[in-house]
């Protein structure tokens, strides 16, 4: 059985694709933006403040539009393969997927990455190439591109058979031929509803509907939403919450409140059927991936399959001589219950605990996930420690294996030597050169994920800020030697107190300092990197001896260069594995894990002894 008049349809796409944009166009075409106000607002979906804040979706988001008397669901992916977790959750609710492809760049790292797996879910997909409003735009190499990709993962016949579609989406049109441009988007729909296939859905089977996605109502409690697959659910209607263990042991619960997505808002139903996208209020002890069955008939449904995490970190409470100041939340019991309800709703997430008190290793898909989650809970006011990423490794055949990635580098010619150099050094290997026009290249590589930490900033550094660089994850291969990545020792402070100009003026002729006069330092703390190899023990605090002679040139003010500020994503790439970095809402410092000077030197001179 079919529900005609229903269409479920996920837009997936290469970061900064465009998909977000798209979504915005479809929903003021449908007239689902009733002020001034929702019209003014781009992205309406990343509601999420880092969201907008950084340009990218982060979280899977549902929106339904009505177009001819059906119902569009359209779910909005992430683009980075960090946040794959949920692009493979959201895949299992729909029946097709739009791929937006941008005209100029053409098929990316993470295109490839969330392709394969619409693909190996057997999704038709629509090809969207975006951006012709652009003039560099080049849609038939575009399209010629994405058919190779298609083919190199081993697309069906009818999958390769996709229809094409020509737009912009900031300016709100879709075109069927790239010569002409549309007058509107309704090609989309249409597309939509002439492509994609209608949902299964038979109404006289048990109920059915898997948990994809978590929400929270401070009034109603857990909700869950999915696509119900088979029969239906009505309101105060009491229902089982089942997984593959705990089968003969089901969490009984009630559907308190039933919501249907509507534009940009939900509304509230008595009774959904199989088809449907819904969201479920008052689940106690929801999990993602539980079963939603009628009490009496327990179905559950296979398990979702998530890639396992490539990169780990230690959260630890915070133990420098400045916890306390800035945070609400310090202690390992607050740390350990926000952990633990991240990974509920996190799947790609890994949470352990360690033995020693106020420990916890956090894996995930990669350094941006985590970075993400760690500047979610600093904006929540809590405040700790992490340490430096460390790869996880996994063995394959009998031999230790490490995560490698793709990646794809989009640089000025003329920087072309610097970028070899740098690349060079951290055991890549060179795919393919594609010379995009008479000014800028396009580099592919295979490269170690651990080559990857600390990468962004020295790569940016190089190309003066015009490179582009993505990357996604490729498979699991033998361990590769990789040389030390950070050849610059540090300037870590001496003692407490505020840095004076005097003393900085001194530090900045022999490295880069990370902080300014005025700055509270403690011991421990990094100030700043050296020039040479070496860590170097220094007084930023050091004043400037008085005495009642004077001299020409004695009281000149000190000519400070502006020290290097590190954000969140830089400090956590920078630090080796003997530092932390002390995160709180107001403060990031660097640090050594052993503070005191002394105890340094007696753990170095242990490991040379050993």
């Amino acid at each position: 059985m079919k529900r005609i008049d229903v269409r479920n349809v996920a837009i997936i796409a290469h970061v900064d694709h465009g998909k977000t944009t798209m979504v915005d166009s479809l929903l003021k075409f449908s007239g689902q933006f009733s002020t001034k106000v929702d019209e003014a607002q781009d992205m309406v979906l990343d509601s999420n403040p880092l969201e907008r804040e950084r340009g990218i979706t982060i979280l899977a988001k549902c929106t339904s539009v009505n177009y001819k008397g059906n119902t569009i669901n359209i779910v909005d992916t992430p683009g980075h393969a960090d946040f794959g977790g949920e692009v493979e959750r959201v895949l299992k609710m729909v029946d097709g997927a739009i791929l937006m492809v941008d005209a100029n760049e053409g098929p990316m790292p993470q295109t490839r990455f969330v392709l394969k797996k619409a693909l190996a879910l057997g999704l038709r997909p629509i090809v969207i190439v975006n951006k012709m409003d652009r003039p560099n735009a080049t849609p038939s190499t575009t399209v010629d591109s994405v058919f190779d990709l298609f083919v190199k993962l081993n697309a069906t016949d009818k999958q390769l058979d996709f229809p094409i579609l020509y737009a912009s989406g900031r300016e709100g049109w879709a075109s069927i031929t790239a010569e002409d441009k549309g007058k509107d988007i309704e090609p989309v729909f249409a597309t939509i509803l002439s492509h994609i296939p209608p949902p299964d859905a038979d109404i006289e089977k048990p109920l059915q509907m898997q948990i994809t996605i978590l929400d929270y109502n401070n009034f109603l409690g857990n909700v869950g939403i999915g696509r119900i697959l088979n029969g239906s659910v009505k309101k105060g209607q009491p229902i089982a919450l089942v997984n593959n263990d705990n089968v003969n042991s089901p969490k009984i619960t009630k559907a308190v409140r039933i919501d249907k997505f509507f534009g940009l808002t939900k509304q509230e139903i008595t009774q959904a059927e199989a088809g449907d996208i819904v969201l479920i209020s008052g689940l106690e002890n929801v999990e993602i991936g539980d079963t939603v069955c009628n009490i009496d008939n327990i179905l559950p449904l296979p398990k979702l399959s998530i890639d396992e995490p490539t990169i780990s970190m230690n959260f630890l409470v915070n133990d420098s001589p400045f916890a306390g100041r800035e945070g609400k939340f310090l202690t390992s019991r607050h740390i350990k219950a926000r952990l633990e309800k991240e990974a509920q709703i996190n799947v790609g997430l890994k949470i352990e605990v360690l033995e020693e008190e106020g420990r916890f290793k956090v894996s995930g898909r990669g350094e941006l996930h985590l970075t993400i989650l760690i500047e979610t809970m600093r904006r929540e006011g809590f405040e700790l420690a992490v340490s430096s990423p460390e790869i996880i490794y996994k063995e394959k055949d009998g031999k230790i294996c490490e995560p490698v990635e793709f990646l794809t580098l989009d640089i000025e010619s003329q920087y072309q030597g610097a970028v070899f150099e740098l690349i060079g050094k951290r055991s890549a290997k060179l795919e393919n050169i594609v010379n995009e026009n008479a000014n800028r290249v396009r580099l592919e590589y295979i490269i170690p994920s651990r080559a990857l930490i600390g990468l962004k900033n020295e790569f940016l550094t190089n190309t003066h800020g015009q490179g582009i660089m993505h990357h996604s994850f490729y498979d699991y291969l033998p361990k590769i030697n990789v040389s030390n990545l950070r050849t610059n020792g540090v300037f870590i402070a001496k003692e407490y107190g505020k840095a004076t100009a005097y003393a900085l003026d001194n530090l900045q002729m022999s490295g880069q300092l990370f902080i300014g006069p005025g700055v509270e330092v403690y011991e421990g703390m990094i100030i700043g990197q050296n020039s040479r190899n070496n860590d170097l023990v220094v007084n930023p605090c050091k004043l400037k001896k008085l005495s009642n002679m004077r001299s020409k040139g004695s009281d000149d003010a000190p000519m400070l260069t502006p020290p290097k500020l590190m954000n969140l994503e830089q400090a956590v790439e920078y630090i080796s594995p003997d530092e932390l970095v002390e995160i709180t809402p107001i403060s990031i410092r660097m640090r050594k894990k052993a503070l005191s000077h002394l105890q340094r030197k007696r753990s170095s001179k242990n490991d040379e002894e050993e």
